[in-house]
């Protein structure tokens, strides 16, 4: 048997020189490596754990306050002290307002009192006014009547000494109440005021006259101061505003109800001169 012939590979001109390459480790080479590596990995770690378990432990601690019996004591007055501060400003604001609203009703109040004060004040001026406006009319009238009244009662003429028939009756009437009281609205039997006492009088004779001094001043026909008769109505005033009215007795007397002071009297006409008369009979 023929032996296999071995084919001869020429060699390269550079196979006599060394590879500049570095030489590969082999798989085993890089094993041992990494296992030296992890190896001193793993006990550094060891080392550090040892050396951790042997140093004394750090532990940290948040205290938190403790609410004690005197803290809540504390903050239970403060509360207290803060709801009773509210009451406070509360009830203060109250009384403010209610003493502004009292000052603007005592103003208002003060202001209508003046008002009224002011209104008082000028009616009663005006009343003293026309009472002194009367007076001054009243005593002309008296000064102007005077000489009339005089000349009246000396006149046969001009006056009836004695009554006759109803009018006689009337003058009986009045006469007989002399000495009685005055007393406003007096109507009898023993008080009376001037037209009550005048109303009554003719009253007794079947004659209807009006209750006041205006009214009765109308009622019958006007006659002169200077032609009176017995039983004729004289007024103070004016007819139909008329304040006070007496009854002509005849011979230059009246019989009326003047005053309080001098209640029921016959007196002469110079002791207050009428106005004017009226002639019902």
């Amino acid at each position: 048997m023929k032996e296999p012939l071995i084919p001869v590979v020429p060699m390269s001109h550079t196979a006599h020189i060394r590879s500049h390459r570095k030489p590969r480790r082999s798989a085993t080479t890089n094993i041992a490596v990494r296992a030296g590596v992890a190896s001193g990995v793993l006990g550094m770690a060891a080392a550090g754990a040892a050396s951790a378990s042997a140093a004394e432990p750090v532990t940290q601690t948040l205290e938190l306050p403790t609410l004690t019996a005197d803290l809540a004591t504390q903050v239970a007055q403060s509360a207290d002290a803060t709801q009773q501060a509210a009451a406070n400003y509360t009830l203060q604001a109250e009384r403010d307002a209610a003493a502004t609203n009292a000052a603007k009703q005592a103003k208002a109040d003060l202001a209508e009192a003046k008002q009224k004060a002011e209104a008082k004040k000028k009616k009663a001026e005006e009343a003293r006014k026309a009472a002194a406006e009367r007076a001054t009319s009243r005593s002309a009238e008296r000064t102007t009547l005077s000489a009339s009244a005089s000349s009246s009662s000396s006149s046969s003429s001009t006056s009836t000494s004695t009554a006759t028939g109803s009018a006689a009756a009337v003058v009986a009437f009045v006469k007989a109440q002399i000495g009685d009281a005055y007393v406003s609205g007096g109507t009898g039997p023993n008080s009376w005021d001037c037209s009550g006492l005048v109303q009554a009088a003719f009253k007794s004779v079947g004659v209807s006259l009006p209750r006041v001094s205006q009214d009765q001043s109308t009622q019958g026909t006007q006659v002169s101061l200077s032609n009176l008769q017995a039983g004729d109505i004289l007024y103070w005033g004016s007819a139909g505003s008329a304040y006070h009215v007496a009854v002509y007795v005849g011979d230059g007397m009246f019989v009326g109800a003047q005053n309080p002071s001098s209640g029921v009297g016959e007196h002469p006409l110079s002791y207050d001169p009428p106005t004017g008369a009226v002639r019902v009979l």
